[in-house]
C-alpha cells in the first residue's frame, strides 16, 4: 500500500493542486491537519480534500476557525486570517472542520503506525528539535508516527537511547524534486511530510510525502506551484500582506 500524506495546506489551493498533480499513484490519502488558515481559498481546499478520502486529524487552525479554541496563542496575522476564514466558510464546511477527530489516528490495516498533528502526547505540541522529539520517541509505544504542525519536512529517529534528526537532501529550489528515506522496522520514527501551503524551512516549494508500507520507506517531495496567483488572492482578500510575501521565502 502507498499512502499519500498531506499536511498544513492552509487554504493554499494552488499549492495543493500542484502536489496532487505531482503525486505518484497511491491507495489512501491522509491529511494531518491545518487544512485552513492563512490562505484565500478555504472552501475550495476543503472541498478538494474531502473528495480525496476520509482520513483526517484536526489541526490547531482547524480548531480555531471552528471555534474550538481561542486565539490567545496566535499572532496578529494568524488571528486575522482565522476570523476572515470563519466568515468565508459555508455552514457545512464549518461543521465539517468542527467534527474533525483529534489525533492520534490509527488505520486498521496499518498496525504500528499513527497519524497526529502535533504529537501523540499533545495535538498542539511543536516537534522542532531533537530535544522536542525525545519524549514522544521514548514514551510512545507506536514505532512510526506521522506528524505535521511545524511545517518542517523531515523527521526524527531513535535507536536505543540516541535520537537523531533527518532532513531531505535537495539540490535545487525551483524544480520538482524527491528524496527517499528507507526506514528500519526495529527503530522508532517521527516523520513530517512538510507543509503543502506554508513551508517554513527556507524553500518556497510545496511539500508532501508518500509512505510505502511494503518497502517501509518514505519519499519526500518538493513541488513548485503558481506562487504569484496564491499571493494575489491573499492580497485581493485584504488578508495581511505578510501572509502573501512570506510564501516566496518559505518562512
Amino acid at each position: 500500500m502507498r499512502i499519500l500524506i498531506l499536511s498544513d495546506i492552509h487554504s493554499n489551493l494552488e499549492a495543493l493542486e500542484a502536489c496532487l498533480a505531482a503525486a505518484p499513484a497511491h491507495d489512501v490519502v491522509v491529511n494531518l491537519g491545518d487544512t485552513v488558515g492563512y490562505g484565500a481559498n478555504p472552501n475550495e481546499v476543503i472541498a478538494r480534500c474531502r473528495g480525496l478520502g476520509k482520513v483526517f486529524v484536526r489541526g490547531n487552525h482547524d480548531k480555531a476557525v471552528s471555534g474550538l479554541m481561542d486565539l490567545a496563542e496566535f499572532n496578529a496575522a494568524a488571528g486575522l486570517a482565522t476570523l476572515w476564514t470563519r466568515d468565508q466558510l459555508t455552514p457545512e464546511n464549518l461543521e465539517w472542520l468542527r467534527s474533525l477527530p483529534q489525533g492520534p489516528l490509527h488505520i486498521d490495516e496499518l498496525p504500528g503506525v499513527q497519524f497526529v498533528h502535533g504529537s501523540a502526547l499533545d495535538e498542539d505540541e511543536y516537534l522542532v528539535s531533537v530535544r522536542d522529539a525525545i519524549e514522544p520517541l521514548m514514551t510512545d509505544s507506536v514505532p512510526l508516527t506521522f506528524f505535521g504542525h511545524t511545517h518542517l519536512q523531515g523527521g526524527f529517529v531513535m535507536q536505543g537511547e540516541i535520537s537523531e534528526a533527518y532532513r531531505p537532501n535537495y539540490r535545487t529550489v525551483g524544480r520538482p524534486e524527491s528524496s527517499d528515506w528507507a526506514l528500519r522496522r526495529e527503530r522508532r520514527f517521527l516523520i513530517n511530510p512538510g507543509s503543502v501551503g506554508q513551508p517554513r524551512d527556507g524553500d518556497w516549494r510545496a511539500s508532501f510525502a508518500t509512505f510505502d508500507t511494503d518497502a517501509w520507506a518514505v519519499s519526500f517531495y518538493r513541488i513548485p506551484y503558481n506562487l504569484r496567483v496564491a499571493q494575489e488572492k491573499i492580497l485581493a482578500a485584504n488578508l495581511p500582506q505578510r501572509l502573501a510575501t512570506r510564501l516566496a521565502t518559505g518562512r
